[in-house]
């Protein structure tokens, strides 16, 4: 009796074991032809109004400029020394690392053209790119590019100051 039990069972697992379409199905590749589809292929286009998770934040967050505070300055500094020093410089100079290693400059925060620039133009380069600069659109945050350019102006800021500026920076000068 027990050794038919034992059979039976071995049986009975044997026979699942034949079947693999659980564990192997068949899947269309990237770009092939898909007779299932009236196009005939397997990449169809997203449906209209269909919108991925997370991109209406990333939307709100882009058309609108957060309030500029100490924080905000600070998280900008840190994202500009990560991604933009390499290129721009600590300063805005367009003096860089890669620069002095020769790759093109970029142009300095500096410059009238720059200072003039509405930030809506500089957080567009940071997520689109301009000229040899690639886009930054999925390394850096909406809110995160909005900090850069709160640091960049306050770069540009920087350069331009005098002790009168600062009232309060004459009692602490030597």
């Amino acid at each position: 009796m027990t050794r038919l039990l034992a059979l039976l069972a071995t049986g009975l697992l044997l026979s699942g074991c034949g079947d693999h379409s659980m564990t192997q199905q068949n899947r269309y590749g990237t770009f092939t032809s898909a007779a299932l589809f009236e196009s005939g292929s397997e990449a169809q286009p997203l449906s209209q109004g269909v919108v991925a998770r997370g991109d209406l934040e990333q939307a709100q967050q882009a058309s609108t400029p957060p309030r500029v505070n100490a924080e905000l300055l600070a998280r900008g500094r840190q994202r500009y020394d990560i991604y933009c020093s390499p290129c721009h410089g600590l300063a805005g100079n367009g003096d860089g690392m890669i620069v002095q290693r020769g790759f093109p400059a970029p142009p300095s925060y500096h410059i009238a053209r720059l200072r003039a620039a509405p930030a809506q133009h500089i957080f567009d380069v940071i997520s689109n790119g301009y000229g040899v600069m690639y886009s930054y659109a999925s390394r850096i945050e909406p809110r995160d590019r909005w900090a850069i350019v709160a640091y960049i102006r306050a770069l540009q800021q920087a350069q331009r100051a005098k002790v009168a500026d600062v009232p309060d920076l004459r009692s602490k000068l030597p």
